[in-house]
This record gives structure tokens, sequence and C-alpha cells, in this order.
């Protein structure tokens, strides 16, 4: 009889365990889905607000060209179109963020690094730890206790 009872219990017990496993891995697959929806919705975010800062930019940008280059035509001083070399700089840099490809090329030397350059992102110390973090915390809550 108890022989019964202990393969039921062990099956049961067996059963639990498979479903408390597939509960787990739905549970990290959907966690996993949400950090990707939240990090897509910040990139296409961080694009959208490129792209807005490039209207007003590339609005002054122009107006900037047009006044300086008439003013250096004007005086006779091409002086004043140095200061379109640096604002040309930064006027490229938005374009390409906001409609070029800067953010595949960033992805692809992302890659790379970690790749082929994995000491590079190591922390200092090392991974956090449980024992780490409990250690921590006692020497916390020590310091506190201690005033």
């Amino acid at each position: 009889m108890g022989f019964i009872f202990s393969k039921s219990m062990n099956e049961n017990m067996k059963n639990q365990q498979e479903f408390m496993l597939a509960h787990a891995r739905l549970q990290l697959e959907r966690q996993l889905t949400l950090q990707n929806e939240m990090r897509e919705r910040q990139m296409a975010m961080q694009v959208a607000w490129s792209r807005e800062f490039l209207k007003y930019f590339g609005t002054f940008y122009g107006i900037s060209t047009i006044l300086l280059t008439a003013r250096a035509i004007k005086q006779k001083k091409p002086a004043f179109l140095f200061p379109i070399v640096p604002l040309s700089f930064v006027f490229v840099y938005q374009y390409d963020l906001g409609y070029g490809t800067l953010l595949q090329r960033m992805k692809g030397e992302a890659e790379d690094i970690l790749e082929t350059e994995k000491s590079m992102l190591e922390l200092p110390k090392g991974m956090i730890t449980f024992e780490s973090l409990e250690k921590a915390r006692r020497e916390q809550s020590k310091f506190l206790m201690d005033k």
C-alpha cells in the first residue's frame, strides 16, 4: 500500500516540477520580450528625437550658412566662413543618426566589441554575487545601527 502512495507522490512531484519549470521558462520568455520591447521603444524615441532636432538645427544651420556666406562675400573676409565647418559636422552627424546608417554601424561595432574585446566589458571586482550584496548590506546595517 505504501509503495502505491509513494509511486503516486513521486509521479505528482515530477509533474509539479515539470509544471514549475515550464512556468519559469514562460515567465523568463515574457521578461525577455518585455525588455526587448522597452529597448526598441527607447531606440525609436532616440531616433525620433534626432529627427526632430534635425529639423530645428537644419533650419538654424541653413540660415546661419546663408548669412555667414553673405557677410563673408560682402565684407571680403573669409573668416566668417569658419563657423560653418563645425556646424556642418553637427548637422551631418544628426542627419546620419536620424536618417542614415549610424545606428547600424554602431550596432556592428558593438557586436564586434562583444565578440573580440570582451575584457573591456568586465566589471571591476567581477560580477556582483549574492554574498557580496549580503556583505554590503550587513556593513550598511551595522553603520546605520551605530548611529
